[in-house]
């Protein structure tokens, strides 16, 4: 059972701090997502709470930033767009961090190939990237005690150093 004060991830909602639990017939987590500025709260069943998970640790965190020069994209099989939406946003919704952070890589990637052939780029690609970094740099930020923007630096200096080796 997840405490007051923890963070945990939830599918659809991203990083969410836990404000209470509510004992009742159905015990339920109150839920506040980072995402959000107006301050909802999301109720969650306890007896659910398989479906959400901690926040990535601080040496898992630095690991994937670390990590991220050497980290493969995904590839597909070429099939229909719609599809690879689907399987991303799943990915997105129930993967870890490091999913997260190659759904990034991926989508980065596959941007700047269309743009380097003259091609633009579907708007799922930019819309995908968009989730995924928000979901990455969200989750890294709470796990490494930085602001959004530090991590996406960090991001940067290490792509940054992985093309100089």
């Amino acid at each position: 059972m997840y405490q007051v004060g923890e963070y945990i991830v939830h599918p659809g909602q991203g990083v969410c701090r836990v404000e209470g639990v509510v004992e009742s017939d159905m015990s339920v987590y109150m839920l506040h997502p980072l995402s959000d500025s107006h301050g909802m709260r999301i109720s969650f069943p306890v007896e659910s709470e398989s479906r959400l998970r901690p926040v990535v640790s601080r040496e898992q965190a630095q690991g994937l930033i670390d990590g991220y020069g050497d980290m493969d994209v995904e590839e597909t099989d070429g099939g229909s767009v719609a599809l690879e939406e689907e399987h991303f946003k799943h990915e997105l919704r129930f993967g870890t961090c490091g999913d997260a952070v190659r759904v990034v890589k991926t989508f980065r990637r596959r941007i700047a190939e269309a743009q380097a052939a003259n091609k633009k780029p579907p708007v799922v690609y930019q819309r995908l990237l968009k989730q995924a970094s928000e979901r990455s740099l969200q989750e890294l930020s709470v796990a490494l005690d930085l602001t959004e923007d530090e991590v996406l630096g960090m991001f940067e200096r290490a792509d940054d150093y992985a093309k100089a080796q």
